[in-house]
């Protein structure tokens, strides 16, 4: 099994040129200035995200709540369908953040960002959190370890 560094190395080599120009940090960044422009005033929890596309383009998402919980929608959902709205279909990295230290994208946003991109580095954190601006960073899979797709092979009885 290979590692998380190992992990990650082997997706900047696989994906080469615009994922080197983007660090984590600015990616972050992103995030943040993106989280201003949430629309939370039900839960009044801010949350901003900033996905790197394979093409070094970036997208961002906000929180947009509705009186109806369920037609809300998360930070991380919004980055990534915008991104595919725009022709976009490689992704490579995506940054959230909140208000806290930092924040890990829900079970849904988990599932939806698994289908589009099954290798995708994920950071969590706050540039101006207490520790000093310190971040996670983890895989979808590490997230999401068993996730449900329909292309896995569950069954391999014979008949």
């Amino acid at each position: 099994m290979v590692g998380d560094q190992d992990r990650f190395n082997l997706r900047e080599r696989r994906v080469g040129g615009p994922l080197l120009k983007m660090d984590d940090r600015t990616l972050l960044a992103k995030a943040i200035a993106a989280r201003e422009n949430a629309y939370c005033p039900y839960s009044n929890f801010p949350v901003g995200a900033a996905l790197l596309c394979a093409d070094g383009s970036v997208y961002t998402g906000v929180n947009v709540e509705n009186a109806v919980n369920g037609l809300s929608l998360c930070a991380e959902r919004v980055a990534l369908f915008t991104a595919i709205a725009a022709g976009k279909h490689g992704f490579v990295k995506i940054a959230v953040a909140c208000r806290a230290e930092y924040c890990s994208p829900c079970g849904a946003c988990r599932q939806v960002l698994y289908e589009h991109a099954p290798d995708l580095v994920i950071l969590m954190g706050n540039l101006g959190g207490t520790l000093g601006g310190t971040f996670k960073k983890k895989t979808i899979r590490d997230l999401l370890p068993e996730a449900f797709s329909l292309h896995q092979e569950c069954c391999n009885e014979e008949p």
